[in-house]
């Protein structure tokens, strides 16, 4: 391949998590992963600062996902109707998106480095979650609350849907987890 073929970016993301499932990320360099997808070093940092930045963008497209969501949501009287709106919107996201995640989940697992910019990624999500509330007028404690919860949901359902050889509905596991959540604390 030569480095003037279009995609460059998805080719190296495809390269690095093909390498980070066969050999664990800790071993694996940014010269493999540039030389897997057939580019040069020097591209991959055009696109990436560092190897970590392949499974974390700096803009990470969920975090925009959710902003957009609850932006767009219709006005909702309870915040978790809202949160719940947001979860279906976000869970389009990860439509044809399973077997990528369930690699990219098994890198993450096996680097305590990695879970932790995972939890720093979801703490992101529960702000963005939790600002858009605000913005639509929802109050603290409740603002956070809901979303802490939301962030929740959609971790768990996630995890049941990484977890799976074959794709179920990911919007449809995250409603299920909903329901639990609001079984559990009595809001029926």
């Amino acid at each position: 391949m030569g480095r003037w073929e279009p995609n460059a970016r998805g080719r190296l993301e495809e390269a690095a998590l093909a390498l980070f499932a066969e050999r664990g990320f800790e071993q694996v360099t940014v010269a493999e992963i540039a030389g897997r997808a057939g580019l040069t070093e020097r591209t991959f940092y055009r696109h990436f600062a560092d190897k970590r930045e392949v499974l974390f963008p700096d803009s990470s497209p969920l975090v925009t996902g959710f902003a957009a969501a609850i932006e767009a949501a219709p006005p909702a009287a309870e915040p978790m109707a809202t949160v719940a709106e947001v979860l279906g919107t976000v869970a389009e996201f990860f439509t044809g998106r399973h077997a990528y995640s369930r690699q990219r989940t098994a890198v993450i697992a096996a680097n305590a480095e990695l879970r932790e910019r995972e939890a720093v990624k979801l703490a992101w999500l529960v702000d963005t979650l939790a600002a858009g509330l605000r913005r639509r007028g929802v109050a603290e404690p409740a603002a956070s609350l809901a979303a802490e919860a939301g962030v929740a949901v959609f971790k768990v359902a996630h995890a049941q849907w990484v977890a799976e050889p074959e794709p179920r509905d990911l919007g449809e596991l995250m409603r299920r987890a909903l329901i639990e959540l609001k079984s559990l604390t009595g809001a029926g």
